[in-house]
């Protein structure tokens, strides 16, 4: 896309400037939402404010009083259409730490970058043929407080993506800290078992995703609990999630095939109706 929106300013996407002693640049310390707009609006859009603002106040940051969910809204938007990309593009909302200081910026005042991306309309609908994945080796997530943001600091995210690359599956999956699988680079997890749909709970490190969040308060009942590796190989059928993809079945872990028949049965009901819940 041809602009950006740096702090508030409509800009070509060559001249934004960050400071380099910023805080997102030399220690991971920001937030970031990837969000789909759909027909001019964000889909999700009340599960997305709600996370980054809880982000927000647990990274002590201080916002000024137009620096609102309304306001930064019209900001996305804004671009948006600045960029021609109303009917269907993929958003980045990056929120960081201003330069300064050491670890501690001296500015509480978050600064932010808005960019879009296109997007193939088939990337957000059920994919035809699953996915291939695997699971990261020698990476294991904290399950800390820090565990349930989408914070700036993704570098086990990008070396299990390396990975994924290198033994050419779609996705790898995370193990935490006590070696049970909570999520992959890109998604939340689930799976079926005997005709029950489970994920594992917030407290095992995953990001606390928003399309997670939508399948659990629309798909009566999910239950939550640990993922060790033996009760994935043991299930019937798994997939993945996220704010932008929806709902993406995976085939294939390793030597272990999985079908699609719960998620071909409940795909349009655990999907959103409309582009807001």
């Amino acid at each position: 896309m041809n602009f950006i929106n740096l702090n508030g300013k409509i800009l070509p996407s060559g001249e934004g400037a960050i400071p380099v002693d910023n805080g997102a640049f030399r220690y991971g310390y920001g937030l970031f939402e990837t969000m789909l707009v759909q027909h001019g609006d964000i889909r999700l859009k009340d599960y997305h404010w709600e996370r980054l603002f809880s982000g927000i106040r647990q990274l002590q940051f201080q916002l000024p009083v137009f620096f609102t969910p309304q306001w930064l809204e019209q900001q996305t938007l804004k671009l948006v259409k600045k960029n021609g990309a109303d009917t269907l593009c993929r958003v980045r909302l990056q929120l960081f730490a201003a330069g300064g200081g050491l670890y501690s910026s001296e500015s509480k005042q978050p600064l932010f970058v808005i960019e879009c991306f296109p997007i193939e309309p088939t990337s957000i609908t059920l994919n035809v043929n699953g996915l291939v994945i695997g699971i990261a080796a020698g990476l294991k997530k904290s399950t800390d407080s820090l565990g349930n943001l989408k914070s700036c600091n993704a570098l086990i995210y990008a070396m299990a993506a390396r990975q994924a690359k290198d033994h050419k599956w779609n996705d790898a999956l995370i193990a935490n800290t006590t070696g049970n699988i909570c999520e992959s680079t890109l998604a939340n997890i689930f799976w079926v078992k005997d005709n029950q749909l489970f994920t594992p709970p917030l407290s095992e490190g995953c990001v606390a995703g928003v399309m997670r969040r939508h399948i659990i308060e629309r798909f009566h009942p999910v239950t939550e609990k640990q993922l060790p590796l033996e009760e994935l190989l043991a299930a019937d059928e798994v997939f993945l999630t996220n704010a932008i993809k929806g709902i993406k079945w995976v085939t294939a872990l390793g030597d272990r095939s999985y079908t699609s028949k719960w998620i071909n049965t409940h795909y349009n009901n655990c999907m959103p109706t409309t582009t807001n819940p």
